[in-house]
């Protein structure tokens, strides 16, 4: 096995302390089967990215985290890289353009969708009319925005066909970030949109019955924002093929940070996966590098190994330097930095020898602070098989910048 037990937590790749500690914690509370890291783990807040956590009839808000329903839709399109790379730099310029990455939008479109009429919005109406007001509204208000940090819009040539790629990463905006804290507070005894006190790293999960008032409320509502994830990834999908005047003939696209009912080993339970993508036997999924790196669509496979992980897998490189580090400290009153590991120069250099249209992103996203995507994916070799691989052409982010509270 390609994998590690360390104090019950089966481990993937080269074991990062304090993400150890962190799955050790969450290992240690509630009605746990089995801790796992996946190869691209790394601190996070209170359950670790790249951690997934198997319960017996519970669910963690905190495991799933703030960003609920981040993820990857990835598109073949019909388009070829001799179609593409002539036009790429003004391609961008439209994403770059018609696209809203940061807090704000870009234009004053405001998508209608379905989606406002599910019946779900009844738990949100069940917390108070005030709750169920103001996250509809922003819901409104955010749909088919992209977000900070390190989401992104990316176009990609599969250097064994030719072919033309487009992917995008990121989940329920500040809809789903006021989902997650307001949940945390009701678990706390405090009111939804009450200020929380502030969390630690390394604070234990919160955990909620799924039989329970709350429980289901909170899956109920956990669902709702996964299924707005999704429609907002297909929306930006619909705009890019727009720009570059084709349409997709494959599509793979699921979620990295939620909360699945599963059975495994013909029991029922609840697998919350933050910073991993599901890989259950011929599963497909899109697992992005850097933008100095290729990012890939992979397969599950029908194999121990899989099985063993609980049917997950990475869902990107892994941060192996934090973003201050990076870039420095950031002073938002004189909107400057200082401390930083990587200079502009460096990162731009880097990004023009891999031949990538980089608009957008600052030096925390630079291809310095990840891993290669192959070390992490050939600890997994056994879970999953690469079906394509991918080269960025063109990378899009929100700016250096740009200050978003609900960025990742």
């Amino acid at each position: 096995m390609a994998y590690q037990e360390i104090n019950g937590v089966r481990v993937w790749g080269v074991p990062d302390p304090g993400a150890l500690s962190q799955a050790r914690t969450c290992a240690e509370n509630g009605n746990v089967i089995q801790a796992l890291l996946m190869a691209d783990h790394h601190k996070g807040y209170s359950q670790p990215i790249g951690g997934v956590m198997v319960y017996d009839g519970q669910i963690s808000p905190s495991g799933v985290g703030y960003d609920i329903g981040c993820g990857n839709k990835a598109v073949r399109t019909k388009l070829f890289a001799a179609d593409i790379m002539p036009r790429i730099s003004a391609v961008m310029d439209e994403v770059a353009c018609h696209i809203s990455f940061g807090v704000g939008r870009v234009n004053a479109i405001q998508i209608d969708h379905e989606l406002f009429d599910d019946p779900d919005w009844a738990v949100y109406a069940a917390i108070g009319k005030q709750e169920h007001d103001k996250l509809k509204s922003l819901a409104r208000e955010q749909l088919g925005t992209v977000g900070s940090g390190n989401h992104f819009v990316d176009v990609f040539v599969e250097e064994a066909t030719g072919q033309v790629w487009i992917a995008n990463h990121f989940g329920s905006r500040g809809f789903g970030h006021k989902t997650a804290s307001g949940f945390l507070n009701l678990a706390a005894g405090r009111e939804f949109l009450g200020k929380a006190p502030g969390e630690h790293m390394d604070q234990p999960p919160v955990l909620l019955d799924m039989n329970s008032e709350l429980g289901d409320m909170y899956y109920r509502a956990m669902r709702l924002a996964g299924r707005y994830a999704y429609a907002g990834r297909d929306y930006v999908i619909e705009q890019v093929l727009g720009i570059m005047g084709t349409e997709a003939d494959f599509t793979v696209h699921n979620h990295h940070n939620y909360a699945w009912k599963e059975q495994h080993d013909g029991c029922d339970t609840i697998v919350v996966r933050k910073g991993a993508t599901p890989s259950a036997p011929g599963q497909m999924g899109f697992i992005g590098g850097s933008m100095g790196d290729i990012s890939v669509i992979v397969r599950g496979k029908d194999s121990v190994e899989n099985r063993d992980s609980y049917y997950s897998t990475v869902h990107g490189a892994g941060r192996i330097m934090s973003r201050t580090q990076a870039a420095g400290k950031m002073n938002w009153k004189t909107r400057t930095r200082s401390g930083g590991q990587i200079t502009d120069v460096q990162m731009k250099e880097a990004v023009l020898n891999y031949s990538v249209e980089l608009r957008g992103a600052g030096t925390d996203e630079s291809p310095f602070v990840y891993r290669k995507l192959r070390e992490v994916l050939d600890a997994h070799s056994e879970t999953v098989e690469v079906m394509h691989e991918l080269k960025p052409i063109g990378v899009c982010m929100a700016g250096a910048n740009e200050f978003d509270p609900y960025k990742d």
